[in-house]
């Protein structure tokens, strides 16, 4: 007879294990891992069997019949398929239960039927025990509520069943419990509001009222927040922001919710700041310094990462949520925490001039410091995220040490099997393909990797890059007929996936397209205004600033005409090599001179050419023949491309043009 023991719980449906069963932790909230009872991974295989093994998890101890696990696991299977998963599920239980004696019944994936049920206890199991929680903190007192669901987030490691591919039983899986997890978050908050310590949740509401703007309780627990912080009117601005965003993206006029909440705003209703029992205020304020710093900063990360893609103001708090819950993760001493939190954030990158550089940088530094302290020991994937970032945050560089990272990154990637990963360290390493010219088809063949890696593994944000970065590719080589394609898919993955900075790109590509096309400047000027009205609110800086005036500026070079000199334009951080056009244009030579004599090195980003078709013209301009051959030195492996051509948005025409006007100009003045 068999003896279990008080408050233990099994998996519906089955015994209990054997007592002499070594204790597994599996863990599906992230990528699918099997762990000891000390914390140790354990090997369980390929991703077919972690998929095996993440389907027998979402059955909640159900048996799944042969047939069913054919059929999630295969789109076409093969006539070997069944004995195929009896294979699978023997080597799982061999990792499962190495001490299982031959031919004795496995107590971890027993046969039932046709099928297999999963019989690991519920409490070692994340995904279990998370609803376990949620479920009874439904109805708990506040005081037990606040601290159960911090553990409980914490349990979160990035989306479910993070390194498996796009099998259709994933998708519905993944949305539940992404529900989920937006109910434990709100349910916490509101748990901490009502013992009146809603305060220090602020920027974590914030960024996800901003990630999840369609939730009308992220707003109210967002402005409740504020009134607990002192800060009336911020609350009732927040109150009639959500009203607005409501009505503009979802119809919604009136909110019973919102309203509510701002008249009781405006009485200053007692119940809104409550005094929790002293024994109420140590058990939550003490569990929250021992558990909670780490969910808060990696949900103020991971929140940051989902809000960015949203473009505008949204962006722009992201990176700060980002750059805050970093700072103050380091601030702890704990690298592991620090390291995390920094990997959380996993944002793509298309663009190689940094929206905040002094931020960037500050990144790249602890992010150094970080990998130091942790020492060689790191987890690999870990390790390999957190030198991604340095690739992705120090671009636009020539630090050898940047693409070294991004290539280290790389290589653990791919020894890895986590494809989100992978494209992560792709990412690092095309913006790092910048720091030598001439690497159009390094960044062509990386998209490509990108779009493969992105369509089976279901990661849009990633596949949306890599439609982006061959846009740039074909734009580079001139080749604006095949970019269109791209132009397509990017679009309609950015409308499905609600990525609007998307449409903000592919309208500068059309400009940059008509420029190419049209005899009339003013028609092409009128479309580059419209693109600087929406860089204005992409929340992109960096690529925005002294945008519109260098499109001016390429369409005047082009047409023989003098650079723009009003002074409202704005040219950001090109000034220094469009100055000596500027000051020729008001007719100051001796001014030009000085200033093309003072040129700094273009950046290594994606101005490079354009920057040195512009150093060309002013050689010209000015008969300057020493900047002459450095114009044709730094040119000169890119030929048969289009200066400006690779950021997709400008175009200073063909560079065996400039080159050709180069020769001829200085070759007559030597004659």
């Amino acid at each position: 007879m068999r003896i279990r023991e008080p408050g233990q719980q099994w998996i519906s449906g089955g015994a209990p294990a054997s007592v002499t069963m070594r204790r597994m932790e599996i863990q599906v909230l992230g990528p699918v891992e099997v762990r000891d009872t000390e914390g140790r991974p354990v090997a369980v295989g390929s991703q077919r069997r972690r998929e095996l093994l993440g389907r027998l998890v979402a059955a909640g101890g159900r048996a799944v019949p042969l047939p069913v696990l054919v059929e999630d696991l295969w789109e076409n299977p093969p006539p070997t398929a069944a004995g195929t998963v009896r294979t699978f599920v023997a080597e799982l239980r061999g990792a499962l239960e190495p001490d299982r004696r031959p031919r004795t019944r496995s107590r971890t994936i027993e046969t039932v039927g046709t099928g297999y049920a999963l019989r690991i206890p519920r409490a070692h199991v994340d995904v279990h025990r998370f609803e376990d929680t949620l479920r009874a903190m439904r109805a708990a007192p506040s005081a037990h509520v606040a601290p159960a669901l911090s553990d409980a987030l914490a349990w979160w490691h990035g989306e479910p069943y993070g390194d498996l591919g796009g099998s259709p039983w994933l998708a519905p899986e993944r949305a539940r419990l992404t529900e989920l997890h937006r109910q434990a978050v709100e349910l916490r908050a509101r748990a901490v509001l009502d013992l009146g310590q809603g305060a220090p949740l602020i920027p974590e509401l914030e960024a996800y009222a901003t990630a999840h703007p369609w939730r009308e309780h992220a707003w109210v627990l967002l402005s409740h927040a504020l009134y607990q912080a002192g800060r009336q009117v911020d609350a009732l601005a927040s109150l009639r922001d959500a009203r607005a965003r409501l009505l503009a993206q979802f119809g919604l006029e009136s909110v019973d919710s919102l309203d509510h909440l701002e008249r009781d705003i405006l009485r200053h209703a007692p119940h809104l700041t409550p005094t929790p029992r002293d024994e109420d205020r140590l058990r939550l304020l003490t569990r929250t310094e021992a558990t909670g710093t780490y969910t808060r900063l990696r949900s103020m990360s991971t929140v940051a990462s989902a809000a960015a893609v949203t473009g505008g103001t949204n962006l722009v708090l992201a990176q700060q949520h980002r750059a805050a819950a970093a700072a103050e993760a380091e601030a702890t001493g704990d690298p592991g925490l620090t390291a995390r939190v920094i990997a959380a954030y996993d944002v793509p990158t298309i663009w190689t001039r940094a929206d905040d550089p002094t931020r960037s940088e500050a990144l790249v530094q602890t992010t150094r410091r970080t990998l130091h302290r942790l020492g060689p020991g790191a987890p690999p994937a870990l390790r390999a995220r957190l030198l991604a970032t340095i690739g992705l945050e120090h671009r636009g560089s020539r630090d050898r040490w940047a693409a070294d990272a991004a290539a280290e990154a790389e290589q653990l990637a791919r020894d890895l099997p986590d494809p989100t990963l992978l494209v992560l360290a792709l990412n690092a390493r095309f913006v790092q393909s910048f720091q030598q010219p001439g690497c159009t088809g390094e960044r062509d063949t990386i998209a490509d990797e990108l779009i493969e890696l992105s369509t089976r593994h279901d990661l849009p944000r990633f596949e949306i890059l890599g439609h982006l970065i061959k846009i740039q590719v074909h734009s580079a080589r001139g080749a604006l007929e095949p970019a269109q394609c791209h132009i397509a898919a990017a679009e309609r993955l950015a409308t499905l996936h609600e990525s609007p900075l998307v449409h903000v790109l592919t309208t500068a590509f059309r400009a940059m397209r008509l420029a190419g096309q049209s005899d009339d400047p003013a028609e092409v000027a009128h479309a580059y205004r419209a693109v600087a009205t929406d860089l204005a609110g992409a929340g992109m800086p960096g690529v925005e600033a002294g945008m519109f005036p260098l499109a001016l500026l390429s369409l005047r070079m082009r047409h023989g005409r003098p650079a723009p000199t009003d002074p409202d334009l704005d040219w950001g951080p090109y000034r220094p090599w469009v100055q000596p056009l500027l000051d020729l244009a008001r007719g100051n030579l001796a001014a030009a001179r000085h200033a093309a004599a003072t040129l700094p090195a273009p950046r290594a980003d994606h101005l490079y050419d354009a920057l040195w078709a512009v150093n060309g013209h002013t050689a010209i301009q000015l008969d300057d023949a020493s900047l002459a051959a450095q114009a044709r030195e730094a040119l000169s492996p890119l030929r048969g491309e289009i200066a400006g051509g690779t950021t997709a948005m400008i175009t200073f025409g063909p560079v065996d043009d400039i080159l050709a006007t180069l020769y001829q100009h200085f070759d007559r003045l030597r004659t």
